[in-house]
């Protein structure tokens, strides 16, 4: 296998207006292989239905091909390729890998890469019915990655800070999405969150971005995590959300037993952020309704049942 990361600095400066117009098919992803990997190009080419900053297609039983469709998942995608080979080894589940990349063309103007595949259903199309097992595993995953991130690791972009940065974000899914008379509830967690003190400690790795579409369940649960394209250093709250966001009913007070490093502060922000995720759910199912571009339809029943575990629960 090639290097994944021939070149740890930023992305060419191609034309992003072309990389979104490009189609991306299964043909047009068979042609790449043969020009850049021919060894890889007779295996089976599968679509991934799903993604947001990336178009995902299985190659073979072990493998995907993750071409760019926004204009920042080129830098996302440089991102997992310089840091996930660095991380995956100290991890007790499975992850993505960078294996080979896929450089700018006339076909497709963008570099891509090649992953390892991880096995398993997304969470929002599956559901996790041994939720103590997860509870514990989610804790050991999350232990393992939150380790000090060295000096270089990418800092907070568009989240990674203290809640109280966000609240303009949170005041606008709190208009946009229908509560059920619960609305004077979930500004409580909010406002709480706002007001706990931020992280004091060093900035670990964190993953940024753990709801039901970013992490994959077998045998009724937990079983990887995908999608380290929001991977910063900073506050490990904006991973403890997953408490609420992922694990079932009853699941956080397990969580953070087994987590076992979250002072009370960091237990506040992460609540109020596992509201605003769950209010994002919400909107993108809302907007899938609808038909509208982003729309994620499975994404609004999952909303629904996390927030409902944000305001049921007896953690915070």
């Amino acid at each position: 296998m090639t290097d994944p990361d021939p070149d740890p600095g930023s992305e060419p400066d191609l034309d992003s207006a072309t990389a979104a117009e490009t189609e991306i098919t299964a043909d047009l992803v068979r042609d790449l292989l043969r020009e850049q990997h021919p060894d890889l190009a007779e295996l089976a080419v599968r679509e991934v239905v799903g993604g947001w900053d990336n178009q995902q297609w299985r190659l073979g039983d072990e493998l995907a091909v993750r071409l760019p469709r926004t204009e920042r998942a080129p830098e996302l995608q440089r991102k997992e390729r310089r840091w996930l080979p660095r991380l995956a080894p100290r991890l007790p589940l499975p992850v993505p890998r960078p294996v080979r990349v896929g450089e700018p063309s006339a076909r497709f103007p963008k570099r891509w890469t090649i992953m390892t595949w991880v096995p398993g259903d997304p969470l929002d199309r599956s559901s996790i019915s041994r939720g103590d097992h997860a509870a514990d595993t989610l804790a050991d995953f999350l232990r393992a990655l939150h380790a000090a991130a060295p000096d270089e690791a990418p800092g907070v972009v568009d989240r990674g800070a203290h809640p109280g940065a966000y609240t303009e974000g949170f005041d606008h899914f709190f208009r946009s999405v229908a509560l059920d008379g619960r609305g004077d509830e979930v500004r409580a967690v909010w406002d709480d969150a706002v007001a706990a003190p931020a992280w004091e400690g060093p900035p670990v790795w964190v993953h940024g971005d753990l709801h039901p579409a970013n992490v994959v369940v077998s045998d009724g649960t937990l079983s990887g995590v995908i999608d380290f394209g929001d991977l910063f250093a900073g506050d490990p709250a904006w991973d403890l959300a997953a408490a609420w966001v992922v694990l079932p009913r009853g699941g956080a007070a397990r969580f953070f037993d087994a987590y076992a490093r979250a002072d009370g502060a960091t237990i506040r922000r992460a609540r109020g952020l596992a509201a605003l995720k769950s209010l994002f759910l919400l909107l993108m199912g809302d907007n899938g309704e609808r038909g509208l571009p982003g729309g994620k339809p499975a994404w609004g029943p999952a909303g629904r049942a996390a927030l409902d575990r944000v305001l049921g629960t007896d953690v915070g």
